[in-house]
């Protein structure tokens, strides 16, 4: 009998998508070893690789672009919207291609975090689009209004397309999609002991004062390390290979590790507000502080997520880009809510694929 194919579709917007669909990824592997992954996407191979443990097929390729960015922070709407109406211009195309692989590959199934024309390449290859996601790219374009509008209502026609979201949580509605699943939190979890960390890293300080600053894969550049010489005594960790070299400054220049692997020996995660820090920080029970952003609409759901599930320091910009960090001599913020998040997204969408391909004699 032929492998079963997953072919997973994945936005080409910094690292977040694809981690937590690689993660989605790695648990259908270990469930279940005779499915063949494709995934397809810009990230780079290195990343899915820190996630996936076994073989799987490479595609590099771009349907979409979220939102062009120059950091984690800044956003240009001009070359976003311009790039959007070459995509709906050349969407036929885009589609063909795909549909032509898909089907000479024998795909029997795509799971997308959250290309907009990926029902498209489903319905051409006449197989079912699954996604996966707490936001649609709809939502975030037509919060900008104006031309976008119409971008919006675009994307939203082919997310109606799909055939089932699941829907992770701290997600906006997502009306466009009409056959909802939901599911628990998704994301990596710690390969290595916080033994071996601590003595490969040489981190010496207590939990409560060693701390994660990470800001995705766009980074953030105008970080205001100069605050860390008024905690001599604590420990920071970074992945920005561009940060000064400081006493107290852990910089992680090993692609194997991820900020999740260091999570669990921090007091702290500091973060701009994204899902995959945000989920895996929750899955953990490490307390996040974050920075609110006005101009990106799925923030306030993300910081309302954390707010009811995980400890918590909302802080202004101005208290993150020009005060003196005293945030972290105070107490996080307990969670709103008694009742724990579910925490069961990477097995609900895993087994959910795997049954899908029982049921239809393809495993």
């Amino acid at each position: 009998m032929e492998r079963p194919i997953l072919y997973l579709a994945i936005t080409n917007h910094g690292f977040g998508h694809a981690t937590r669909i690689a993660s989605v990824a790695a648990t259908i592997q270990k469930l279940c070893p005779e499915v063949l992954l494709i995934l397809v996407t810009t990230a780079p191979r290195w990343l899915l690789e820190c996630y996936i443990e076994g073989d799987f097929i490479y595609r590099p390729r771009a349907f979409d672009l979220g939102v062009v960015q120059t950091d984690s922070l800044t956003m240009d709407k001009v070359a976003t919207l311009e790039k959007l109406l070459d995509i709906k211009k050349h969407q036929n195309s885009l589609i063909a291609s795909e549909v032509n692989f898909i089907r000479q590959n024998r795909v029997n199934l795509i799971l997308a975090d959250i290309p907009f024309l990926a029902p498209g390449f489903a319905k051409g290859a006449n197989i079912p689009c699954w996604m996966m996601s707490n936001f649609g790219w709809d939502f975030i374009y037509r919060d900008w209004g104006g031309e976008f509008s119409v971008v919006a209502d675009w994307i939203s026609d082919w997310y109606s397309k799909c055939d089932r979201l699941f829907r992770l949580p701290f997600h906006e509605p997502m009306p466009a999609f009409n056959n909802i699943t939901d599911v628990g939190l998704t994301g990596g979890s710690p390969r290595h002991s916080a033994e071996k960390l601590r003595s490969l890293w040489r981190i010496t300080t207590p939990v409560e004062k060693t701390i994660l600053l990470t800001f995705g894969g766009l980074g953030l550049q105008q970080i205001p390390y100069e605050n860390l010489r008024r905690f001599p005594d604590w420990q920071f960790i970074v992945f920005d290979q561009s940060a000064p070299d400081l006493p107290n400054l852990v910089k992680i220049d090993d692609r194997k590790y991820r900020p999740v692997d260091f999570m669990s020996i921090c007091g702290r995660v500091i973060s701009k507000p994204g899902y995959s820090t945000f989920a895996e920080a929750t899955l953990l029970g490490v307390p996040i502080v974050t920075i609110p952003r006005e101009d990106f609409a799925e923030a306030t759901f993300l910081i309302e997520g954390i707010t009811n599930y995980n400890q918590h320091q909302i802080i202004t910009p101005s208290e993150f880009f020009q005060g003196t960090w005293d945030f972290l001599r105070e107490l996080p913020q307990l969670p709103k809510q008694s009742e724990p998040i579910a925490k069961d997204g990477n097995e609900a969408i895993a087994y959910a694929v795997i049954n899908y391909f029982e049921s239809n004699k393809v495993l």
